[in-house]
């Protein structure tokens, strides 16, 4: 475990977020937050245990398990994922309350590849692993939601029940959200929603918008072959390193060119590789990396037209082009009503002053896949300490605001109410 006893491992606030503020309720829908801050020492306990043994995707045993303990402990009875491969499932869903299902809420498990450079005294424990995306808090907002509404419901202030579904693999794509649906977890499901961390948004706040909030996102593999050579005599080999830089340069290019300005088509590499020597031009060369696109329809488009692309940019150098497209995910699409759910929950638990509109991102989420199920949304919690650093996700020293916690599980678990209520009632709570 990497990290001093003499640095913190948060920074220290003078005062809590949201300190002083007036809750607002509406009739019939209590007001969670009395019920969510008896909660918050161990769920931030539970968010550092998890931070500190993360987990890739469909790899996710330890925080499964640690999952369906504290939910059992509750009294509650989650459900263990299916396998999606060799060996035990991972992932788990739980019911709170009874009656018709009133609204699923879904946070993703898993870590990345990524080397923690955090320096705290719950960093990774897992060398070249860290939760550098924030889905331990993801984890922990929804282990707390459950929490609250089994208390909610135990004292006869849930009206209909909810869904929490711990989502599998969500950095693999097409993501584990596919996994869910195939085994039928959001079959009952009428509405969905998230969240995600923003560490461009204070802590404190959370950001919404209608319409697409991310965008489609696939993962594009490239390898050239033909004859390698000495560097003097180019014109008898295919000069693989020449095409390989053409292919990175121009196909970024012409698909700017061929699909709608206004979709945001972006081909952006991650790796590229191609030979050992200086003087040696070799027989293979690698190329790596994203298609991202904001629109679905130019997302179609784009990847209709890609194979197609990539051996006319290849072609005048005579080599042999092998082409791996994953396709990834679609936007999230936001529905108005669950938006609306979220925002009135918010205005209630934090208050209007803390929802801010959010860009739509170039990032891949395959919460995508649900919203294209049922209607849903997918909020953005800010977990930037306010005044401090801002840092930006899949980065090793990504260090989230803690207190984002308690802000995100007052506003899911009082979407979560508003959404049983107007399910029991017909009515829409405002």
């Amino acid at each position: 475990m990497s990290g001093t006893s003499d640095q913190p491992s948060q920074p220290a606030p003078a005062h809590p977020v949201g300190a002083g503020q007036r809750v607002v309720t509406t009739a019939g829908v209590p007001a969670v937050g009395p019920w969510v801050d008896p909660l918050l020492d161990s769920l931030i306990e539970f968010r550092r245990d998890v931070h500190a043994h993360p987990e890739l995707s469909f790899q996710e045993h330890r925080t499964t398990e640690r999952l369906l303990a504290t939910l059992r402990e509750a009294g509650l009875e989650p459900v263990q994922m299916a396998s999606t491969g060799p060996g035990e499932g991972t992932g788990a869903w739980v019911d709170i309350g009874e009656g018709p299902l009133a609204l699923g809420l879904r946070a993703d498990i898993d870590a990345l590849p990524v080397l923690e450079e955090t320096g705290l005294d719950y960093a990774s424990t897992t060398e070249g692993v860290c939760h550098a995306c924030g889905h331990d808090i993801h984890t922990t907002v929804a282990l707390g939601v459950a929490l609250t509404l089994s208390k909610l419901h135990d004292a006869g202030k849930l009206a209909a029940r909810v869904r929490v579904i711990f989502q599998p693999a969500e950095e693999r794509m097409p993501g584990g959200a596919k996994a869910v649906i195939a085994q039928g977890i959001l079959d009952e499901v009428p509405r969905v929603v998230a969240l995600h961390c923003d560490p461009r948004i204070d802590a404190g706040k959370i950001g919404t918008r209608i319409g697409a909030i991310t965008s489609a996102a696939d993962t594009i593999k490239i390898e050239l072959t033909g004859r390698g050579g000495h560097t003097s005599r180019p014109h008898l080999t295919e000069d693989l390193v020449f095409a390989l830089s053409k292919v990175a340069i121009d196909v970024p290019a012409v698909l700017s060119r061929r699909v709608d300005v206004r979709s945001g088509v972006s081909v952006v590499w991650g790796q590229i590789s191609g030979g050992s020597a200086p003087n040696a031009i070799p027989s293979a060369g690698y190329l790596a990396g994203t298609m991202r696109c904001l629109d679905a329809e130019a997302w179609e488009a784009a990847g209709d037209m890609l194979d197609t692309v990539v051996q006319q940019v290849a072609q005048p150098f005579g080599v042999d082009v092998k082409l791996e497209h994953v396709r990834g995910v679609p936007p999230v699409m936001n529905a108005s009503a669950e938006t609306e759910l979220i925002e009135a929950a918010a205005r209630a638990e934090i208050g209007a002053h803390a929802i801010v509109l959010t860009p739509q991102s170039m990032g891949g989420e395959d919460f995508a896949w649900m919203t294209q199920k049922v209607p849903g949304s997918m909020l953005r919690l800010g977990t930037r300490t306010p005044g401090g650093e801002t840092y930006d996700l899949h980065r090793g020293d990504y260090t989230p605001d803690e207190r984002a916690i308690g802000v995100g599980v007052r506003v899911m678990a009082a979407a979560a109410v508003r959404a049983a209520v107007e399910t029991a009632t017909g009515v829409i709570a405002e």
